[in-house]
């Protein structure tokens, strides 16, 4: 299995529990704050990726990989991060939307802590 196909994988189980999660929440998420959070994780991702390969802490089979690269990161790398970026913010929405969200209260009850 290639790099690409496992990727491609694990993007695509992260999107439909992201559209289940979504549906079940009842909530939508900002286009804004999906696009923000993609682009810097993809740039974290390029950065640190890169870091770590120049580093030689891992490497990667050639014959496996589609040769693109940003950075020294194959593009594959970036499917993680995106898959991160769909997923956590519908778990999120899933848990504060259905009562899971704590609130901070000071000693009388007032919502102040001192």
């Amino acid at each position: 299995m290639s790099y690409a196909t496992l990727a491609g994988l694990f993007l695509l189980a992260a999107v439909v529990v992201a559209v289940v999660l979504r549906v079940a929440a009842r909530r939508s998420l900002t286009p804004l704050a999906l696009i923000t959070t993609i682009v810097v994780l993809a740039a974290l991702t390029a950065v640190f990726d890169s870091v770590m390969i120049a580093a030689s802490f891992f490497h990667y089979d050639p014959s496996q990989l589609l040769g693109i690269t940003i950075g020294l990161a194959p593009i594959e790398d970036f499917a993680y991060p995106l898959a991160g970026a769909i997923l956590l913010p519908a778990l999120w929405g899933l848990l504060t939307s259905r009562g899971h969200r704590t609130e901070l209260t000071g000693p009388d009850g007032s919502g102040e802590s001192r």
